[in-house]
């Protein structure tokens, strides 16, 4: 693909079946199925559901997948800097989550565990920012006690829902609030919150629950490793007061400036940005959801592109610098290099 064909594009509808209920606002927003049974779209993805070949991959309006556009010309996409740290990962899977049930407490494993035992160079630290909630809504985020680890295992056996979720940390949250969500911290998600969710580029989550979910646990909830090595994985102490509020940020959506919308701690990971009706952006690769109103985004080196609510935008390095106008915008963009290397 030559470098004049690598321009930023609105992706396509990527929601697709899971194993919780959902979906609806999705649809809504991004002109897609809607549910009842796909509560996750992929935005600008290049990551695989786990022991899929294809599906989880987003393609450009012309059908080619993004994935191998990349791939034929990765230095336009990602630029040089990019590239030399990351090669062709872009780092970052985006999703929209927009679940008609609770999810099941769960985690993700963090690097050094999907290296040794998975074979791959990412775990799955992610975040959330809240784009809507019903009143009193929250979320489970680590344990409240130390767990011990047999203990644990025995409530996953016995499928013991009650006492899994009351043995998690708490947190109501409203819309506007980010939430970063280390790997290894257990956690779950009460129905009716629709996240924009910002994640590393795998898709590895180990249940501890299932029950009133279409999923067989016993079969598909361990990665393959089975639950006695999978939960090696998992924190067992609970976090402090200080490193949970370090995760939390309150009322992001809230000033007319551009700013950073996630905890710092997020930076190795991934960043998300808000342009409120304007702001002007560093050359790079980035995904961006327009949240509301309608605009215009403008590019050094690519024609203007109008926008709208519900657009999700690809920008490739090649577009150059841009500046984003009358929307307010969520770009999500890879990690700094540097700090990416000793994120865990």
């Amino acid at each position: 693909m030559s470098e004049n064909k690598v321009v930023p594009a609105k992706l396509p509808s990527n929601q697709f079946d899971h194993f919780y209920r959902g979906g609806d606002r999705i649809g809504a927003l991004r002109h897609g199925p809607g549910g009842p049974m796909r509560p996750e779209e992929w935005i600008g993805s290049v990551t695989t559901r786990f022991g899929e070949a294809e599906q989880g991959l987003s393609k450009l309006p012309d059908g080619t997948f993004l994935k191998d556009a990349i791939a034929s010309d990765p230095i336009a996409w990602l630029g040089k800097e990019h590239f030399s740290h990351f090669g062709l990962s872009i780092e970052v899977l985006v999703k929209l989550l927009d679940p008609d049930q609770r999810l099941p407490v769960h985690f993700h494993p963090n690097k050094a565990f999907a290296k040794q035992h998975l074979g791959l160079d990412h775990g799955k630290t992610e975040a959330w920012i809240i784009l809507e909630a019903p009143a009193g809504a929250g979320v489970g985020l680590g344990f409240k006690e130390k767990q011990n680890k047999e203990d644990l295992l025995k409530l996953v056996r016995d499928q013991d829902s009650q006492a899994l979720l009351a043995s998690l940390r708490r947190s109501e949250v409203s819309v506007g609030d980010a939430i970063l969500v280390p790997a290894g911290v257990a956690h779950a998600i009460d129905s009716g919150i629709f996240v924009l969710e910002l994640q590393e580029p795998t898709d590895l989550s180990a249940l501890l629950e299932w029950e009133g979910f279409a999923v067989d646990g016993n079969k598909d909830g361990h990665l393959g490793l089975g639950f006695e090595t999978v939960t090696d994985a998992l924190m067992l102490d609970p976090l402090s007061d200080a490193d949970f509020d370090s995760l939390v940020m309150r009322n992001v959506f809230s000033g007319g400036a551009l700013r950073t919308v996630l905890p710092i701690k997020a930076d190795g990971y991934f960043r998300a940005h808000l342009a409120p009706q304007s702001g002007d952006f560093e050359v790079g690769f980035a995904i961006a959801l327009v949240l509301n109103g309608t605009g215009e985004i403008t590019f050094a080196n690519a024609a203007a592109m109008p926008v709208t609510q519900g657009d999700a935008i690809v920008i490739p390095h090649a577009a150059g610098k841009y500046s984003i106008s009358g929307a307010n915008v969520i770009v999500c963009r890879p990690p700094l290099g540097e700090l990416a290397k000793t994120a865990s």
